[in-house]
């Protein structure tokens, strides 16, 4: 969860300046009576109802002009984009204009008819009372509401599949992500990144992932659902694909594997234990026998020292930071600049020296060469990198993209990068004699962890891979890990 505090605790303003935002496209149509249906009690505290018409090839832009004309709404204001900017590039004029106009709530309503603007009051109410920093008009709240009102069936199934898809991997539990009647506080937008977000129709997936990132609180409120003669501008196999790749995005974003701009304002979650048996932790740890003393290079938050002291095992760390739990699962913990240098720990004769995903941040590496003075007679050193020969390394390669990530193998504070016969001849070329060799998987499991139905097909994937990295590791190990004696 991001460290953002949410806007929760805002006392809403006394006198809230409203600003209706309306998209649309080629919607000549059905504008004017979108307009007719505005609740005429409403009006009046609406401070400006804006249309912005996204280059439609009909008149939607006279048909709003001329509603200015021969209409009581003074609040009106008719914009014409000079070219198409899409379905989510058409909402970020509009919240940028909330923006910098100083409006306290934005709400969103589509020109063609598809949305009762009946409901709009109901659909202020949370955020006017301080309730909600986003309401959602759903039309799925109401059991079988949507088919009464006419959502064709293979819409409604659609619908129902990708939002169940959505709340499993992103622990949520809403009834529908796909209503395009929406309410924001312009506070709440202000907090998001949303220019980032595509300017497609997944503008409206990636924007509920944002406010939930941010921890913002969200509201739905039942709509009626209207299905008449209006033309659906989205291709329905796209869109779906657009959906479940955000999502899958930003579960990336959020194990470190990749950073997506659209949710830069949520740094990743902190660096934690690999618990599954085809991760470097696991490996490493399974090659220490019981009861052996190990020093632990690069022990970060302590977690191979904890899995190792369940094994009775005795293990001295050192890191370039402090870490009160790794001080607590080891005996002794030194702070140390492990980069170049002559560090050395007091202790010596260690069963275990142990390289941990830690030679890639390293410029000098000397520290490995040196490690042999450390150990006892047999004693052995076990360390683990990053194989950036990895087929999916090579395919982003081949796409001309090599792009740095808070974690991975291209990890933006690696300072070296390795493939399986670099990190061999490294080991060796520190004086040692590689005795045993493992492999790690891409970790899979942290894109389903929130799914714990998909652990099974998680655990069939990771057999898989780790067959296919035994047989070939140069192209599909992970990780590669090596044990090694002097």
């Amino acid at each position: 969860m991001s460290s953002l505090t949410p806007i929760a605790a805002a006392r809403p303003a006394a006198h809230p300046r409203i600003m209706v935002h309306i998209v649309a496209y080629n919607a000549a149509s059905t504008l004017a009576r979108v307009l007719d249906r505005i609740p005429h009690d409403l009006r009046p505290r609406l401070a400006e109802i804006c249309v912005f018409d996204d280059a439609s090839s009909d008149d939607t832009f006279l048909v709003g002009k001329g509603y200015q004309q021969v209409r009581d709404m003074p609040q009106l204001q008719v914009f014409r984009n000079a070219r198409n900017r899409g379905y989510g590039g058409n909402q970020k004029l509009g919240y940028r204009y909330a923006i910098e106009r100083g409006f306290d709530v934005v709400v969103l309503l589509h020109g063609d008819g598809q949305y009762a603007p009946e409901a709009m009051p109901n659909l202020l109410q949370p955020v006017l009372s301080g309730e909600a920093d986003a309401v959602f008009g759903s039309r799925m709240l109401e059991p079988g509401a949507a088919r009464r009102g006419g959502m064709p069936l293979y819409k409604y199934l659609g619908n129902k599949v990708l939002t169940q898809f959505e709340n499993a991997f992103l622990e949520m539990n809403l009834s529908e992500f796909h209503s395009g009647y929406r309410v924001y506080s312009v506070e709440a937008l202000k907090r998001l990144p949303f220019e980032a977000n595509s300017d497609d129709f997944h503008f409206d997936t990636q924007i509920i992932i944002q406010l939930k990132a941010a921890g913002m609180r969200i509201k739905e409120v039942a709509i009626p659902t209207y299905y008449g003669d209006e033309i659906c501008h989205v291709n329905g196999l796209r869109y779906a694909r657009d959906v479940a790749r955000s999502v899958l995005q930003y579960r990336m974003h959020q194990a470190g594997v990749v950073r997506r701009p659209e949710y830069a304002h949520v740094p990743p979650r902190p660096y934690s234990e690999k618990v599954s048996s085809f991760s470097s932790h696991h490996k490493i740890v399974e090659r220490v026998a019981p009861g052996s003393r190990v020093l632990d290079v690069g022990c970060a938050g302590g977690y191979l020292a904890r899995a190792l002291a369940a094994k009775g095992g005795r293990v001295v760390g050192v890191d370039v930071r402090p870490d009160e739990a790794a001080r607590a699962a080891c005996q002794r913990l030194y702070v140390a600049d492990l980069d170049g240098g002559d560090w050395a720990p007091e202790e010596r004769n260690f069963d275990y020296v142990l390289f941990g995903d830690v030679l890639e941040h390293l410029r000098d590496t000397s520290i490995l060469a040196r490690s042999r003075a450390w150990l006892a007679p047999g004693g052995k050193v076990i360390a683990s990198t990053g194989n950036v020969a990895l087929w999916f390394m090579r395919l982003q390669l081949l796409g001309g993209r090599f792009r740095y990530a808070p974690r991975g193998i291209l990890d933006e504070t690696h300072v070296r990068l390795y493939t399986r016969d670099t990190f061999l001849d490294l080991v060796r070329g520190a004086g040692f004699n590689v005795t045993g060799e493992d492999w790690t998987v891409i970790p899979v499991e942290k894109l389903a962890e929130a799914v714990p139905s998909l652990q099974p097909a998680v655990t069939v994937v990771d057999v898989a891979q780790y067959a296919l990295a035994r047989w070939r590791p140069e192209l599909f190990a992970y990780q590669i890990v090596l044990e090694a004696e002097a």
